[in-house]
């Protein structure tokens, strides 16, 4: 297995915390958001790591080369962003023949790694991926999914006014290769990998539920929050 840390986005939601820092690099008590993926993904054994940088690329690309993790990762720069979708598409030889471990790394997240993978190795045999969930306080700005009685996703909202729950998705999946297949293969222009591609995969999800602690940094409010909830 291989993960893609989506770490490229512009963070403009989280200004003025990003007009001098990377989002992926904002410190909560100490450490980059970043060194927690990097630290969870190689503590389970992920040892192959794709990272892709646009904003303040340069200051991301020197923590990594500074952290101890760097042995194990692999930089892409996009000098124009390709969206979450296009970054799996556009590197898709990085992956081969491997199942994909694919992270938004804007989210701050404490989870068993190694029993999501195993999790996914059980899934229902008509499922190409397993996304994780949490339960949200703010539904209406997550996607919220529904669940039959095995796990799998039969419908996704995405941030709607009115969503009917708040069992969230939590932007990180692992995906088998006939998932990166289909996409390569789409003919119409897929950018975003939760509003483009989730979507057609109703039914093939299958679903791990984190409930431990998972937050979205991407406004200045949720990244107060977090400094204040989050005990590492």
């Amino acid at each position: 297995m291989k993960a893609l840390l989506l770490a490229a986005g512009l963070g403009t939601r989280l200004r003025p915390v990003t007009d001098s820092i990377p989002k992926c690099l904002v410190p909560i008590h100490g450490r980059p958001l970043l060194d927690y993926w990097l630290q969870l993904l190689v503590d389970a054994g992920i040892e192959s790591i794709l990272v892709n940088l646009h904003c303040f690329h340069d200051e991301v690309r020197d923590y990594i080369l500074k952290s101890r993790y760097h042995r194990y990762v692999t930089m892409v720069y996009e000098k124009q962003l390709l969206g979450t979708a296009g970054t799996l598409v556009q590197n898709s030889d990085f992956f081969l023949s491997d199942q994909i471990l694919l992270i938004h790394a804007d989210n701050l997240s404490v989870f068993d790694l190694k029993d999501f993978i195993k999790h996914h190795e059980y899934r229902p045999k008509e499922c190409d991926m397993t996304m994780m969930t949490f339960q949200t306080p703010t539904p209406e700005s997550c996607g919220i999914v529904e669940l039959d009685g095995q796990g799998v996703v039969t419908d996704f909202h995405e941030k709607v006014s009115h969503p009917p729950g708040n069992l969230a998705n939590g932007a990180v999946f692992i995906l088998e290769q006939s998932v990166l297949q289909k996409m390569k293969t789409a003919n119409e222009d897929c950018t975003d990998f939760c509003k483009d591609i989730v979507p057609k995969f109703i039914g093939k999800i299958f679903t791990f539920h984190n409930d431990k602690y998972h937050r979205d940094i991407g406004t200045v409010e949720s990244y107060e929050q977090a400094l204040k909830d989050f005990r590492p």
